[in-house]
C-alpha cells in the first residue's frame, strides 16, 4: 500500500472516530437523548457516552497526528471536528432515530413515539 493510500484512510478513521465521538457527546445531553431515545438514559449510560466521546475525539486527534505533521494535524483534527459536529447536528435535526446505532446497548425505561 502507498504511503497516500495510507493517509487516506487513517484520515477517514480520523473522521469516523470523530462523528462517533461528536454522536456520543451529543448522545450524553439530555435534550438530544430525549429526541432519539424518546427519554434520557441512567446517568451511568450518560457518563459512559461522555467518556466514549472524548476518548473518540482524541483517537481522532492521534490518527490525524500520525499522518502529518502536529501543526498540520491539529488543523485537520479541528476541522474534522467541525465538519462531523455539523453531520450529527443535521442528523438530530432530520433523523434522530439514525444515532441510535451509535448506541444500541442504551435502553430506556419509556419510549415514546417518535414525532
Amino acid at each position: 500500500m502507498s504511503d497516500a493510500m495510507l493517509s487516506a484512510y487513517l484520515l477517514l478513521a480520523a473522521f469516523a472516530s470523530a462523528i462517533a465521538g461528536m454522536g456520543w457527546l451529543a448522545l450524553s445531553m439530555p435534550v438530544h437523548a430525549q429526541q432519539v431515545w424518546g427519554d434520557v438514559p441512567s446517568p451511568a449510560v450518560t457518563r459512559a457516552l461522555r467518556g466514549m466521546g472524548a476518548f473518540a475525539l482524541l483517537v481522532a486527534l492521534a490518527l490525524c497526528l500520525a499522518v502529518d505533521h502536529a501543526s498540520m494535524a491539529s488543523l485537520v483534527w479541528v476541522m474534522t471536528l467541525a465538519a462531523s459536529a455539523l453531520a450529527i447536528a443535521f442528523a438530530l435535526s432530520s433523523r434522530p432515530a439514525w444515532l441510535r446505532g451509535l448506541a444500541p446497548w442504551v435502553r430506556v425505561s419509556k419510549p415514546r413515539p417518535a414525532r
